[in-house]
């Protein structure tokens, strides 16, 4: 009966190789086959973002040291690291129904009968017992429903991890985008610490002229209404800027101490490195969440081959092989050897429609699953779309907003001696004084945005999975000001 039973099995392991799932073919990619940029940007099209480390990509020790604090200890991150353990966990309790399940057993019982419910009269005591090896309700997969369900709970589990992957990119990027925020209110509060001060000393000379009768009060509310104003936002920039070290801080997952490396200023060249132009929209296949979208569109094709295998008979087998006895004694015996075999059929003849609604489910489960996947592709085309666009245009609103402030430092200065030699009123020195703190927090603002949109580019290429990179070349830091 074992022989028999094994070849049974050995038969059923090779006719459930079969699935009923459809043949997956990845849609096509709902976007254009290169970026929308000038033929400034088409050089050098082979580089691959994916490949370039993180610290490669941001040589400032201060925010090197930021995402590896982050990445060990963000509570997010951990969360999906745990996911992926739970969906390993559910993928192996799936497949272990691919194989039989088989049982030590062993049970023994006694039972006494009273006599008034036999014909006996007497009152009879009965044994059994039983040892052996037994197998619980094995399905022989045919039409290949445990292979599909299998392969779903593979697809999300790969899925997963490669959403793992994607949050792993993502903190990273989010960790340099608030470093730089807060850097920026940093300067800016600086900037407005300078401004205050400044102020401050041309309020108490308005005063002092006026107290002489040498300026009108006109003269003294407005270096008055300055003085307040400059002291509003630089209360405002240092809100702003404990507002973004604590950002940092749950990003990072732990307090942030005086230990780390001196930060670099907006203005160096040592925050983050240019990416190289001509990057074709191929390398979108490098972002994890578009990975991610692709499996659990294998999930969905998966379950369609379950469901259709729903409507054709399903064989399982219950079986058992070893000894019984009536006496524990004689258990193994010559002669006590025991054993069942039960095949079962089921054949779905009337389920209320049940198993047709099911194989509908699954199929517009599978078209969402593609709407997803290309909705997937579209927004990643369009992150690294804008942020090719906004590289180029944003390096000129850098170096225009610095002539900007070139500019009012010099209209200040002549200001300033125009005045001195009474040719130019105290309007004209406020009015140059407030239009030069502007251009300068504008200034700061712009480079901002400008390290912020190759933090972006670099994520949106899928930057960020490897720390360092095995051949790195000698990078390009990016630039966002030229020395003056």
């Amino acid at each position: 009966m074992i022989k028999q039973l094994t070849l049974t099995l050995i038969a059923a392991g090779v006719l459930s190789g079969c699935s009923m799932a459809p043949k997956y073919t990845r849609p096509d990619a709902p976007i254009a086959a290169t970026y929308p940029v000038n033929s400034a940007t088409n050089e050098n099209p082979q580089q691959n973002v994916a490949e370039m480390g993180w610290r490669n990509f941001y040589p400032d020790q201060r925010l090197q040291a930021l995402i590896g604090l982050a990445l060990e200890n963000n509570r997010d991150l951990r969360v999906a690291a745990l996911r992926i353990e739970e969906a390993r966990a559910l993928y192996n309790i799936q497949s272990a129904d691919r194989v039989p399940n088989i049982n030590g057993t062993a049970t023994g019982n006694r039972a006494r009968v009273p006599g008034s419910l036999n014909t006996t009269g007497n009152s009879i005591i009965t044994s059994n017992y039983q040892v052996g090896v037994s197998l619980a309700s094995f399905e022989l997969d045919f039409f290949g429903r445990v292979k599909s369900l299998s392969d779903a709970a593979l697809a999300n589990y790969l899925a997963t991890e490669e959403a793992r992957q994607s949050a792993h990119v993502s903190l990273i990027a989010e960790v340099a985008k608030a470093y730089l925020a807060e850097r920026a209110y940093t300067e800016q509060q600086e900037l407005a610490e300078r401004t205050l001060e400044s102020r401050s000393r041309a309020y108490d000379l308005a005063k002092q002229r006026f107290e002489v009768g040498a300026s009108s009060s006109l003269d003294l509310r407005q270096n008055e209404a300055l003085l307040e104003t400059a002291r509003v936002q630089q209360l405002t920039v240092a809100r702003q800027r404990a507002q973004a070290w604590n950002a940092l801080t749950v990003l990072v997952g732990q307090p942030l101490n005086n230990e780390l490396p001196q930060p670099q200023a907006l203005s160096s060249q040592q925050i983050v490195t240019e990416l190289p132009a001509g990057l074709p929209s191929d390398l979108l296949t490098q972002r994890p969440d578009i990975r991610s979208a692709e499996q659990s569109l294998l999930a969905a094709n998966a379950n369609i081959g379950a469901a259709r295998a729903a409507f054709f008979p399903r064989i399982s087998l219950t079986a058992s092989a070893g000894s019984a006895s009536n006496a524990l004694d004689g258990l193994f015996e010559s002669g006590s050897r025991a054993w069942t075999f039960a095949p079962q059929l089921v054949l779905p003849i009337f389920q209320g429609g049940a198993n047709i609604a099911n194989l509908r489910l699954t199929e517009v489960r599978k078209n969402i699953a593609v709407a997803n996947y290309e909705k997937t592709i579209q927004v990643a085309f369009r992150e690294v779309a804008d942020a090719l666009v906004a590289r180029g245009l944003l390096d000129q609103q850098v170096e225009a907003q610095r002539r900007v402030q070139d500019a009012q430092a010099q209209r200040l200065q002549l200001a300033d001696q125009r005045f001195e030699n009474g040719i130019a009123s105290s309007l004209d020195v406020l009015d140059a004084q407030r239009e030069l703190f502007a251009a300068e927090q504008d200034l700061v603002q712009t480079r901002l945005l400008r390290l912020t949109n190759a933090v972006d580019l670099y994520r949106s290429l899928g930057g960020g999975l490897l720390e360092n990179t095995a051949t790195a070349t000698a990078p390009t830091a990016t630039s966002t000001t030229t020395t003056r």
